[in-house]
């Protein structure tokens, strides 16, 4: 939250962050179990840190493109931070429904996200002229949805989805332990009997494929190439129009090649960060066990 404050206030010191933090303080909230009405959210992949390494990186792309000269208003602001918030929010259980993690909602979570939003705006006397464009925003993270089918207001609504959509896919795949957390994803996947995904090692070797194709189709396509514009982000606060996102996820790729070179037997070797393989491998018994 400090550093998005800071990014924002470089584009205006007055910035009222008065409905971004709310918002920002109910999401955690909800990821903790500690919202009324709700269970704590435990899908493995789509977690709380997940949701924040999203925000941040949506925080970095709007000061960028506004320093790349589209400037943006506070307005349009707000509604990416509460976008980037949100877009996940679908996962979260009412304590009557709690079965499971969540990750059987992996088709519908989107959806069942713009509901909640739609609920908690009108709750918390949120503008009413914000639920619209929230919902495009939102959409523009589903990955069943084509970008081009969402109903866009206008073209400015456009743009900034083009911005939640590309910190969405840019602020994950960055992660320094996004191929680790990979095998989070997996067991979410298998939870909700998504995708023909053979074994963990059929899942990573389609993860190389996905990145080549959401690189040209999205990223560079239907999103327009915006999140180059974080170079302009950089330049201000490091002094250099390096693309660190970039160059994270091309460092996570290369070295993805070389996982997926090794056989089903060897690959786990190459994963040994924050201890993933070994969470995973204990929520995978347990689950045995329950069964």
């Amino acid at each position: 939250w400090a550093k998005a404050v800071d990014i924002v206030r470089h584009l205006n010191p007055s910035f009222d962050f008065t409905l971004a933090r709310t918002a920002f303080t109910d999401v955690l909230c909800l990821f903790r179990g500690e919202y009324p009405g709700y269970c704590a959210i435990k899908t493995p992949y789509h977690d709380l840190h997940h949701t924040l390494d999203v925000f941040l990186c949506a925080a970095r792309l709007l000061h960028g493109v506004h320093r790349s000269g589209n400037k943006l208003t506070d307005r349009e602001i707000t509604l990416i931070l509460l976008a980037t918030l949100f877009h996940d929010i679908g996962y979260a259980q009412l304590l009557d429904e709690e079965t499971g993690s969540g990750a059987q909602y992996t088709l519908t979570h989107v959806g069942r996200g713009i509901k909640f939003m739609q609920h908690y705006l009108r709750e918390k006397n949120y503008p009413p002229d914000f639920a619209l464009p929230l919902a495009c925003l939102m959409d523009s993270t589903n990955p069943g949805l084509a970008f081009d089918s969402i109903n866009f207001p206008d073209q400015r609504t456009r743009m900034l989805a083009q911005i939640v959509g590309s910190a969405d896919i840019v602020g994950q795949m960055a992660d320094r332990t996004y191929l680790e957390k990979l095998l989070f994803l997996y067991l979410e996947f298998r939870e909700a009997g998504f995708g023909n995904y053979a074994s963990l090692h059929d899942l990573l070797r389609q993860t190389k494929e996905f990145y080549d194709n959401t690189k040209e189709k999205k990223l560079d396509g239907t999103f327009e190439g915006v999140y180059k514009k974080l170079s302009y982000h950089f330049r201000e606060f490091l002094g250099t129009e390096r693309n660190y996102y970039l160059e994270s996820i091309e460092k996570n790729i290369a070295y993805l090649e070389k996982v997926i070179s090794l056989n089903e037997t060897q690959y786990a070797s190459m994963l040994k960060r924050g201890g993933i393989l070994e969470k995973s491998q204990t929520i995978i018994a347990s689950a045995e066990k329950t069964d």
